[in-house]
Order: C-alpha cells, then sequence, then structure tokens
C-alpha cells in the first residue's frame, strides 16, 4: 500500500459533512477560545525565564516570535477557510502531502497540544497551592504536591521521589477540565469566555499601573546576551522558547467543523485573538523590563540557563537574602506590582492566573481531542476513538482519552523544558502548513479560497524560515525530543495505521450520489 497517498479535499469535506461535529461556535466565541487559548502560562509564568535568557531584549523576542505565528496564522487561515474540518494541520497535510506525512503531522501535534496542557497543569497547581498557603496557612504534603525529579542517566530517564512523587492538583484540574468538555463544546466555550474576561482584566490591571512608572535606564544595556547568545540564550533563544506563549492560536482552526459561516469566522478567530495577545504582550514586557528592571544572572560576566541548577542555586540564595531579581520570580506579573506598591493588586493578579490558567489547559485539550477525532475518522486509528456521544454531540471517548494522558504527564513530570518540548511539535507543525499552502496554490489553482494568503509566495517562505529558524535556537534536549517522537510515530503508523487506513482500504464513506445530502439531524 502507499503510503503517500491522498485524500482528496473533495474526500475530505464530503466526510466531514457525512460524520460531522455539531456546528455552534461564532465568530466572538472563536476570538474568545484563541485568546484563552493564547494568553496563559506563557505571559503569566514564562516572562522570568525570557528576561533570564534575552533581558530587556525580551521586547525584541517577543516581537520576533509574533510575527512567525502571524505569518503562520495567514497560511492556517487559507487553509482553515478552504477546508472548514476538525484536523488543522494534519487535514491539510492529508490533502496535500499524503498520509504518512499527515500521521507525522498529527504526531506531532501531541507535543504541541497535550504536553502543553500538562505543563499548564503542574504550573496551576504551584500557583494555587501558594495562594492557599498564602491565605489559609494549609499546605499539602510535597510527596502530593510535587512529582519526581528526572534526570537523565546515559539514555535512561532516572526518577528522583525525594522532595515528590504525584502531583494532585495538577490531576484534578486536568479531570475537571476534561468533563467540561465532554458535557459539550458551547458550554465549554461560555466558561472559556469568562475566564478570558479575567485574563484580560488582571493584565489590563497590570499596564495601567506598570507603564505609568517606566523609567529608561531600565532597558540599557538592551540585549545583554546578543542577538544569538550560548545554550538558548540572547534574543532569538529566548524568541524559541517563548513561542509558547502563542502557542494555541492554531487551535482556533481545529474547531472549524464545529463553526457557524466557517469561511468568513475562522480567519476572523486566528487572526484576532492573535493581534490581540500581540499588543498585550508588548505592553507587559514594557512595564516588566521598565519598572523593575530585567537583567540577567551572570557568573563571571557570562549569563546562565534559567533551566541550570546553578541558576536555581543563585536563585534561592538571593531570595533568602531578600533582593531577588524579577528574572527569578514564578509569578512575574503579580511580583512586579508587589514591587512598585501594588502589594494587594498584585496579590490579585495571581489569584486572577489561578482561576483563568484551566482555560489554557481547556483549549490543549479540545485541540488535541479534535486531532485524535479526525485521525480516528480516517482509520489511522482506532475507530470507536471517533464515536460521538448521542446526547453531547462531543468526541467523548477520545476526550476522556487525552484528559487521562493530560492528567498522568502532569501528575509525574515537573514543568522544567515541557515548554520547549511543546514548542517543537508546533513548529513542525506550521512548517507543514506553509508548505502545504503554497503546494495547493500549484496544485489547485482554480479552487475556491474564501481567504486568501496575501503576498503568499513572500508570506509562507517567511513562515518557513521562521519556523525552522525557531526550532534551531530551541535548547538541545527540546531538539532531540521532536525526531525521537517521530520515529516512534513510525513504528506505530506502520504497525497498526497504515494497514487500517480507510484512503487504504479503498473506504469510500461518503458516495457521490449521496455526499450533497444535508448531515444528520443534530449537527448542524
Amino acid at each position: 500500500m502507499n503510503s503517500w497517498r491522498i485524500k482528496s479535499l473533495d474526500a475530505i469535506l464530503a466526510t466531514a459533512e457525512k460524520k460531522s461535529l455539531h456546528r455552534s461556535l461564532g465568530a466572538f466565541q472563536l476570538t474568545m477560545l484563541g485568546i484563552g487559548a493564547i494568553i496563559g502560562t506563557g505571559i503569566f509564568v514564562l516572562t522570568a525565564a525570557a528576561a533570564q535568557k534575552a533581558g530587556p531584549g525580551m521586547m525584541f523576542s517577543f516581537i520576533v516570535a509574533g510575527f512567525v505565528c502571524a505569518v503562520a496564522a495567514l497560511c492556517y487561515s487559507e487553509l482553515a477557510s478552504m477546508v472548514p474540518v476538525s484536523g488543522s494541520a494534519y487535514t491539510y497535510t492529508y490533502a496535500v502531502m499524503g498520509e504518512l506525512m499527515a500521521w507525522m503531522v498529527g504526531w506531532a501535534l501531541i507535543l504541541e497540544y497535550a504536553v502543553a496542557a500538562s505543563a499548564v497543569c503542574v504550573g496551576w497547581s504551584g500557583y494555587v497551592m501558594g495562594l492557599v498557603e498564602n491565605a489559609t496557612g494549609f499546605a499539602l504534603p510535597e510527596f502530593l504536591s510535587a512529582g519526581p525529579a528526572w534526570s537523565m542517566n546515559g539514555f535512561m530517564p532516572v526518577a528522583d521521589f525525594t522532595h515528590g512523587f504525584i502531583n494532585l492538583p495538577a490531576i484534578v484540574v486536568a479531570a475537571a477540565v476534561t468533563w467540561l468538555l465532554v458535557i459539550g463544546t458551547s458550554e465549554s466555550a461560555m466558561v472559556n469566555a469568562v475566564l478570558v474576561c479575567i485574563k484580560i482584566v488582571a493584565l489590563t490591571a497590570f499596564i495601567v499601573l506598570s507603564l505609568p512608572m517606566i523609567n529608561g535606564e531600565n532597558f540599557t544595556p538592551l540585549m545583554p546576551n546578543g542577538l544569538f547568545g550560548h545554550d538558548g540564550l540572547g534574543v532569538i533563544g529566548a524568541a524559541a522558547s517563548i513561542f509558547f506563549a502563542y502557542v494555541g492560536f492554531d487551535a482556533v482552526s481545529t474547531a472549524a467543523e464545529e463553526t457557524k459561516n466557517p469561511q468568513k469566522n475562522v480567519p476572523i478567530g486566528l487572526i484576532g485573538s492573535l493581534a490581540i495577545c500581540t499588543i498585550f504582550y508588548l505592553l507587559v514586557a514594557a512595564g516588566v523590563v521598565g519598572t523593575v528592571g530585567a537583567q540577567p544572572l551572570m557568573v563571571n560576566g557570562i549569563a546562565i540557563s534559567p533551566d541550570s541548577a546553578e541558576f536555581v542555586t543563585q536563585c534561592r540564595a538571593l531570595t533568602e537574602a531578600g533582593n531577588a531579581p524579577i528574572v527569578c520570580s514564578k509569578e512575574a506579573l503579580a511580583e512586579v506590582l508587589r514591587k512598585i506598591g501594588f502589594e494587594q493588586i498584585g496579590n490579585m493578579v495571581g489569584l486572577a492566573a489561578s482561576i483563568a490558567l484551566p482555560s489554557v489547559i481547556l483549549m490543549m485539550i479540545y485541540g488535541q481531542t479534535r486531532i485524535f477525532f479526525v485521525m480516528a475518522r480516517d482509520g489511522l486509528l482506532p475507530e470507536k476513538l471517533a464515536d460521538v456521544h448521542p446526547k453531547f454531540k462531543t468526541p467523548w471517548k477520545v476526550t476522556i482519552f487525552t484528559g487521562i494522558f493530560v492528567a498522568i504527564a502532569g501528575a509525574f513530570f515537573p514543568v522544567g523544558q515541557l515548554a520547549d518540548i511543546s514548542n517543537s511539535g508546533t513548529l513542525f507543525a506550521f512548517f507543514m502548513v506553509a508548505i502545504a499552502v503554497l503546494v495547493l496554490r500549484k496544485t489547485d489553482p482554480t479552487r475556491h479560497r474564501p481567504f486568501k494568503t496575501p503576498l503568499v509566495w513572500i508570506v509562507a517562505p517567511l513562515a518557513i524560515v521562521g519556523t525552522v529558524g525557531l526550532y534551531l535556537n530551541l535548547p538541545m534536549v527540546a531538539k532531540l525530543v521532536l525526531p525521537i517522537w517521530g520515529a516512534i510515530g513510525l513504528l506505530i503508523y506502520f504497525a497498526y495505521s497504515r494497514g487500517h487506513s480507510h484512503v487504504g482500504r479503498g473506504l469510500i464513506e461518503v458516495h457521490e450520489d449521496d455526499k450533497d445530502l444535508p448531515p444528520p439531524p443534530g449537527t448542524t
């Protein structure tokens, strides 16, 4: 059987009409879902790490990462408006470059969605446990509030259970979000809209209070680690890491099959959410740098990695001495407000982050389940996973399966470099989408495109170069994970998926004489 077989766009659209999800989302809900997916751990948690890597130059890091996302978003918008079905980059790749590459993209997207969701679960756990302890004095035993520390012994991972065994709060939040997604997309979207508003209010409060107190001297030296530093440091290295702050906008395209008037609303949701978040990020970064400074910790004049044991040791010593810089903070925005005299509002921003971070988990699991749903519908995964609940109209089996995976990873693994690992999968998916746009312009130029990527022969190559450039500037561990994960995916594909593929077996799910029939009752 040919692993490069292509599923035509007509077949993809016809299959979606036959076995579609309930269309209930509009442009406003999609934009809110996009903002909910984007604003979260990246800006609330990773700002300090970005400052350690780039210093005040993290302003440029946000711009670089945002630019790569913008050109990728334009490519996504064209394909999502043409092919308004679940599956995102997986579906587009299947139609353009064939089944094997589509499988690899879908497999890589697990690194984007599931690993990112697990990372946010762990981040949420830290925020909430800290707030509870400060308010009531109660603290979970360490072995119930943190997973083990992991290290490498050669090529073997080794767990150290000295300071933790299982992260119970991470399991709780993963289970709660999974249940919410099972009961229905529209319900999840409404809850998410409330959480998005909380995040926007918190960031707006930070901006309003911090910007008037900016001191221009805090912006010098502007790039203490240079443009390209060592070990993932520097402006571009920080951009590769804080790319995680933008991860999630493409999850809007995975909701295309559940969107009313997707040709119009999907591009609005994609580009609108990205534009709003980029503006917020730049203003927040300016507030952090301008008020308290963002110079990195140095050893012998050389910056150290925020993931290193040496960095943790230095930060612990400075914290005990009462003069830790903002690069050491795990709650940078709240800490900035406390340092400039707004202690109670800083605490409220921390509370807002704790309340709102579940919306990021929601969108990550949401996006992952829709990828799995369409892969199972194509036969590449067990078809029973694609069952839609008769009452809730959601792919409940695959949602529960994904939630269990996220809960396990959140329970037993630290945040650490999960953001960078997630980025590697995301950048690969973006890379493939940009190529797919160009290929489709050549192979199917007459197909109706409700949204056309402007200057596509400039924008798409910029997306390709940008994604490759950021990937090459990730830490070495993150760069190695993608090919190793891909090798595991290939084994699964050739052992199961290749033989069960509907296209490979010649199964025609929607025949020519009925492909134009309306979807089953309850799905429109």
